[in-house]
């Protein structure tokens, strides 16, 4: 296969910068209230994948504001059959919007609340927050939902993270998607010099999930870029930390994912399926967010 050369697209550019700042501006142990924290700039540009970038099309359907984030229905969409909810935490909405509209009877609810893990873990600090979220959006739809699921990228960990720390709210959610999404501090502050040690209680209930996923109990899907922050670890390093844990092995792959992504390793266990990706640049990161729509798909590969 030819690879395109690098889209020069005005909107394409300044998507991926704002995104990317977005994602630059993390911040480490949420429940903590700590302010942002930067990271060590990755100096990698790359000029050889295209780096595509879904299009923003307004779908039919109906939208409904709620007090944290917007409700979206597709076109079809019916309380008369089972249902399933989507609640996507960081990016613009019209991804996750474009990533439900192609699943019949899946509704989803996005939030996006700025930059900074903190600022999404916040409201969930609240322990009636998830809760109240879900009554909020089955009395705009009128229907109990069947199966609830969330995904998050870049700093959007931190509202998974917070809701599934509370054991009512991780006991109803059926899935989790992270794509590019999951960090921790470095005990000591600082990564190496060799492997670094993490934080473990920043992970403790992805390691839950992924165990239970692993036992085929829940779906977990992470897919990571090689971005390196320096300041907090990366999203290999903490994938890497819950395969140890659970003494999985990657394994070695070499092919073309979505976005024109090129995927390295991949681990599949029980229901827990966990893909490494080339990059170390900006784009790199982006490109996990425009994967949304395929990876929500995939979720139905679990157990198969």
């Amino acid at each position: 296969m030819r690879l395109n050369p690098v889209t020069s697209c005005p909107h394409q550019r300044s998507l991926a910068i704002t995104l990317a700042l977005a994602w630059a501006f993390l911040s480490l142990n949420a429940t903590k209230g700590e302010e942002p924290r930067g990271q060590n700039p990755s100096p990698m540009v790359e000029h050889t994948r295209a780096h595509e970038r879904l299009k923003d099309e307004s779908l039919k359907g109906r939208r409904e504001k709620l007090r944290l984030g917007t409700l979206f229905l597709s076109e079809g969409f019916t309380k008369d059959r089972p249902a399933t909810l989507l609640i996507h935490f960081h990016g613009p909405g019209w991804i996750a919007e474009r990533a439900v509209a192609g699943i019949s009877q899946c509704a989803c609810v996005s939030v996006s609340l700025g930059t900074g893990s903190s600022a999404y873990a916040r409201p969930f600090a609240d322990a009636a927050a998830f809760g109240e979220l879900l009554k909020e959006a089955e009395e705009k739809t009128g229907v109990s939902f069947q199966a609830i699921g969330l995904s998050g990228w870049s700093a959007g960990y931190g509202a998974i993270r917070a809701i599934l720390r509370r054991s009512e709210d991780y006991e109803r959610i059926g899935f989790v998607i992270l794509a590019d999404g999951l960090h921790a501090g470095y005990v000591g502050g600082k990564p190496g010099p060799k492997e670094s040690a993490l934080v473990e209680e920043d992970l403790d209930v992805f390691l839950r999930y992924a165990r239970d996923a692993a036992a085929g109990k829940k779906r977990l899907f992470i897919a990571h870029s090689e971005v390196f922050p320096g300041t907090f670890a990366s999203t290999t390093e903490t994938a890497d930390h819950l395969l140890n844990e659970l003494g999985l092995r990657r394994r070695a792959t070499l092919q073309w994912g979505p976005m024109q992504t090129q995927q390295l390793s991949e681990v599949r266990q029980g229901k827990l399926w966990v893909i490494g990706y080339a990059g170390n640049a900006a784009p790199d990161h982006v490109d996990q967010l425009h994967s949304l729509p395929d990876y929500l798909k995939w979720i139905d590969w679990a157990g198969k």
